[in-house]
Order: structure tokens, then sequence, then C-alpha cells
């Protein structure tokens, strides 16, 4: 079927294609060549997923319990930026109770190794974690006690990352309004997104200037901004025995405390179950740390940056599984959502 379709394309988008799965199989090569890095030669690859990163779960050829194995892109992060992110997930788990998945250091005693193969152009740095259980929760069922529990976790990393000493090689992305939706976006203009229109351009403009000017008047005082996971969405949880853990803290970074709320709701602010959820969530959130009303008030806008900062980041991530499967529609979603907020401040 794959060679019917490929037949049947123009060649440019041919060789693109052509060259889009060797890359892919060069990233695999790559993944198989690291495995001797922790002594599992010979272990058995599993992609879970392929987005920033590439993702694949390792069983040991010898036996013993499956790993987890993360293939970096290049450019994303620097070595720093890589150590900084470990070294916050260790502290979690330390010292404020966040069950996170462990890096497994290398025979040589290093979390993270350089990696290269003939097949890809450049090494890729390699990290391998442990893979711990749960089951992620599911949108078809009741999340009413998942968003409470997500907002107490939530709250216990904000309450760590106020007091955490940040280490000398301390490196994150910044994820405030000039690097998501300004002149330096990390994930790409948002005018790129999916089936932008030229009306559509212009409703979301007035929402980004919206969003510019309200978060300019609400600051980035300490209590309000700091070191954020930045994608607690559903996809990133595990619920095991009552207790939620935290996965992929790849895109964590500095950035508004409330922006972990919005990307708690990413792809579901458009559900009729929302209001219910956001009160679940902060229900949670104040049982261990104080929000002020002013702050919840503007949550309208975290969602919409959150929203919009997405949108960015399915026009720049168009060959990924993720974007094809939620690109139809968002645009439409998004507008529909950004009349609402503009009507709150009219």
């Amino acid at each position: 079927m794959l060679t019917t379709e490929l037949r049947s394309m123009p060649a440019t988008v041919m060789n693109v294609g052509q060259s889009h799965h060797a890359m892919l199989r060069g990233i695999e090569n790559l993944a198989h060549a690291a495995l001797p890095r922790w002594g599992l030669d010979g272990g058995a690859l599993h992609l879970l997923s392929r987005s920033e990163n590439a993702m694949y779960r390792v069983t040991p050829r010898r036996g013993g319990r499956p790993v987890v194995l993360r293939v970096h892109r290049e450019g994303y992060h620097t070595l720093n930026g890589i150590k900084t992110e470990l070294a916050w997930m260790r502290a979690l788990q330390a010292e404020a109770g966040v069950k996170t998945p462990q890096a497994i250091p290398g025979l040589d005693g290093e979390d993270i190794q350089l990696v290269a193969h003939p097949s890809l152009p450049a090494p890729r740095h390699c990290v391998l974690f442990e893979l711990i259980d749960g089951v992620e929760p599911s949108p078809e069922r009741n999340l009413i006690e998942p968003f409470k529990q997500l907002g107490e976790v939530t709250a216990r990393t904000h309450n760590h990352t106020e007091r955490w000493r940040r280490p000398p090689f301390f490196d994150r992305l910044i994820w405030d309004f000039e690097h998501s939706l300004g002149a330096t976006p990390n994930w790409g203009p948002w005018r790129d997104g999916p089936e932008l229109t030229a009306e559509s351009r212009a409703l979301l403009e007035r929402v980004v200037d919206t969003i510019e000017w309200r978060l300019g008047f609400f600051g980035k005082a300490a209590h309000r901004f700091g070191l954020i996971h930045a994608d607690f969405r559903l996809g990133n949880l595990l619920i095991h025995d009552g207790d939620v853990r935290v996965l992929d803290f790849d895109d964590c970074g500095l950035g508004w405390f409330l922006y972990d709320a919005a990307s708690a709701v990413s792809l579901i602010e458009d559900k009729p179950e929302l209001d219910a959820l956001i009160a679940s969530w902060l229900e949670g959130y104040r049982r261990v740390r104080e929000l002020p009303a002013n702050d919840e008030a503007e949550l309208w806008t975290f969602f919409m940056l959150r929203r919009l900062t997405v949108f960015a980041w399915l026009g720049s991530h168009a060959d990924t599984d993720l974007a094809r499967q939620v690109s139809p529609g968002y645009c439409r979603v998004t507008c529909d959502l950004a009349e609402r907020y503009l009507g709150r401040f009219r």
C-alpha cells in the first residue's frame, strides 16, 4: 500500500517522503547503536512516540524489566539543558514526593550519551529512563478526581521550584510571550498553523495582541513565574494506585505557573466538562498552594496562550503523528475559543 501511494506522488514529494523514511530508519539505527552504552546490546526496540524526540521501549535481550530510551532531536536542547531537566526530575522525586522516571546512568556513569551512526549526519544525545508503572488517564472516563490529583502534584512542583537551588549548569527554554507567540518562538510562528485563513488570522491577531497586553500587566513576579513542567497534558500522566506520576519533562522551562494549568487542558478546551475539570484542578491545587482570586481570573489568557503555542507546534511539526491527528479542525475550534476570550474583555 505504501509503495502504491509513493508511486502516485509527484517526484518532489516522493523524494521528501523517502528522505523522511530514511531519517526514521537512521534514528532507529542510532538507537540500536546506543544500547551498548548501557550494556543492553541486542535489546529489542519498540517505537513509543516521535515528536521532538524519538522514544523507544527497550526489552533487554537477557530478560529483566523494560526501560525507555530517548533519542533527542538535533538543536532543541543543549547538553546543559538536558542535564538541568534530569537534575530537576531527581530533585522533585527526592524532595517533593513527585514520582518521575529517573535517568539510568550508562556504563561510564554518565546519564547522557552522545551517539553517532553513519546513517545520520550528526550524533544525537540519548538518555535511558526507568519504566514506571501506571495507566494514562482516558478522556472518555470521569476525570474529576484525576484533575484534583493533577492540581495537587502541580502545586507541589511549583512549591519545589520556588525553593530549589538551581545547578550552576542551569539552562532551559523560556515560555514567556516572546518565546511562545512573539518574535523568537520556541515552536515556530503561530501564523504557520494549519488551516489558517485570512479571516481567522485577523481574529487571532487580535487575540495575540490581547494576550501580550494582559501578560505584560500580569507580570513575572516570583510567585507567578518560575520553572514549570510546561506540558501537563493527560498524555504525560500516569495513574498508579491513586497516585499521579509525571512523564516527559522535555519542555520544562521558565514560564508562568498558570501555564501548567493551561497545558493540563490542552486539546480539550472546547469540551462541555471543561469548567468542572478546571474547578477540580483548582481544588486540588489549593490543597497545597495558595492561588489568589485575581490570578485565577486570568486563567483564560493562559489557556489561549497555550492553545496558540500548540497551534504553532502543529504548523512546525506537520510530519508527526500527533500533528496529523490533531490538526484537522484545530484552527476552527481555536477561533471559536478566541471569540469567547475576546468577549470577556469587551
